[in-house]
């Protein structure tokens, strides 16, 4: 009798057990009978905690978080057939267990699904563009990011409709190019920075042009007022001379006429001019004989030094 009472015990504790589910907060827990589902527990994760089913009922917990497919690089291949690897990575999470259940059944499932559905619509968008518009040093072409973007837009309505997932974001992780077209990529892009600094040069160059031409007129302008401004200083300087000349002459001739004759020898003798003159030489007159007397005009006679009149 004590053998059936704790057999009785033991199935008891054991039907408890099965019938208790703890959902966790980042779950969903699908009850199934017999491999059909007959409820579905924190299915809007508002209702985790302690839940019960049938003992013969069976439970599959299916993640809520996010998850990410991070397969390896592919290869694609552009419009103008040239083939480009690219690194793509997907955040994904389930949005509808009990659909996500019946299509795709795991996690290995749904990420074969995607691969499948996200791929063929990125091969179909890379062929649908050359290869400039992947990887391009002008930002007009570059396409890229659009491109992504629009597979994420077409799958994410189909994943979710088909498979219960919901796509969050695909994102490019990295691009490359196969052996075959790399070097081809790279001369391009050099012929293309080369392009750029021809440019950069010749507008440079003109622009120094047209600084030296207009330093060069606006230097004319300033030499040639300059030279007038000398040419008018030089005229003033040499009417002075002529005037302060005039009336040195006027005052005293004869000691004018000395003068000059000193400045004459002083212009052209040095201590390396030899010059052999005669004796009744005019060079010499003054130093050899005394100055002729001038005759001192009228006005000048009435004078004293410096053009002072000696009466009043």
């Amino acid at each position: 009798m004590r053998w059936w009472v704790l057999l009785l015990v033991a199935l008891g504790v054991l039907a408890i057990g099965r019938s208790v589910v703890f959902v966790d907060q980042a779950e969903t827990v699908i009850v199934t009978q017999f491999g059909r589902p007959v409820a579905v527990l924190n299915e809007r994760l508002d209702d985790a905690g302690l839940h019960f089913k049938l003992p013969y009922q069976s439970v599959i917990r299916i993640d809520r978080r996010l998850q990410m497919y991070d397969p390896r690089p592919s290869e694609f291949l552009a419009k103008e057939k040239k083939n480009v690897d690219l690194d793509v990575f997907v955040c994904w999470r389930v949005a509808e267990p009990q659909k996500f259940l019946e299509t795709v059944n795991d996690f290995p499932g749904a990420e074969s699904r995607l691969h499948d559905l996200i791929w063929s619509e990125l091969a179909a968008e890379v062929g649908r563009n050359e290869l400039e518009a992947l990887v391009s040093v002008n930002p007009e072409k570059h396409r890229l990011a659009e491109l992504i973007e629009a597979v994420h837009r077409r799958v994410s309505g189909v994943a979710r409709h088909a498979y219960g997932i919901e796509i969050v974001d695909v994102r490019l992780k990295r691009i490359n190019y196969p052996a075959q077209v790399r070097e081809s990529v790279f001369e391009r892009m050099r012929t293309e920075r080369a392009r750029i600094a021809s440019q950069y040069r010749a507008e440079g160059e003109e622009q120094a042009i047209k600084i030296r031409a207009s330093a060069d007129k606006e230097r004319t302008v300033l030499l040639a007022k300059a030279q007038a401004e000398a040419e008018r200083i030089r005229g003033e300087a040499e009417a002075e001379a002529i005037r302060i000349y005039g009336q040195a002459y006027g005052t005293d001739p004869r000691f004018y006429q000395l003068i000059r004759t000193l400045e004459a020898y002083e212009r052209f003798l040095d201590d390396k001019t030899t010059i052999v003159l005669s004796t009744d030489s005019e060079l010499l007159r003054l130093l050899t004989q005394p100055p002729a007397e001038t005759t001192v005009p009228p006005m000048a006679a009435d004078r004293g030094p410096g053009g002072i009149s000696a009466t009043q």
